[in-house]
């Protein structure tokens, strides 16, 4: 149906290229023009100023939930007027004893107006859907819940 691109660069900038001393700092180049400064996370010694892995894949998990959501809010004619999310990723070892985001809270805050407004049933139900017909949460084995804030 459609692909998606982004070139990963790297290039060595210090004089040894040992585990404790080369730079993790790395750019994402995105199909838009838009370069996004990555690193590993701090506790990897990483760049903390920079975007790590495992933030980004929270982000495209709440990013993918919130704009599926507002499709099937539009498409029940409801009017949303903001979409916040605080996501939260959780890194620990999984059922096989490896290191992943074994699951995600979601904390979406939306704001309606209009006069057509969802009851709290039918909010539930746009998450559920959401969630069953978001891209990236079908795309992964991590565990993702829905909370309100």
């Amino acid at each position: 149906m459609s692909e998606h691109r982004v070139k990963t660069v790297w290039s060595r900038c210090d004089r040894d290229f040992t585990y404790e001393t080369y730079t993790r700092n790395h750019e994402w180049r995105f199909d838009s023009g838009t370069t996004v400064e990555a690193s590993a996370a701090e506790a990897y010694l990483g760049d903390p100023k920079c975007i790590d892995p495992e933030e980004a894949f929270v982000a495209s998990l709440s990013s993918c939930h919130m704009l599926t959501f507002l499709a099937i809010a539009a498409k029940k004619r409801f009017t949303v007027e903001s979409y916040q999310d605080y996501a939260v990723g959780f890194l620990e070892k999984n059922e096989e004893g490896k290191l992943a985001i074994t699951h995600v809270h979601l904390h979406p805050k939306i704001t309606f107006g209009g006069d057509k407004r969802p009851n709290d049933d039918q909010i539930a139900r746009m998450h559920e859907q959401a969630h069953a017909h978001c891209f990236i949460a079908n795309s992964v084995h991590t565990k993702i819940e829905v909370a309100s804030l």
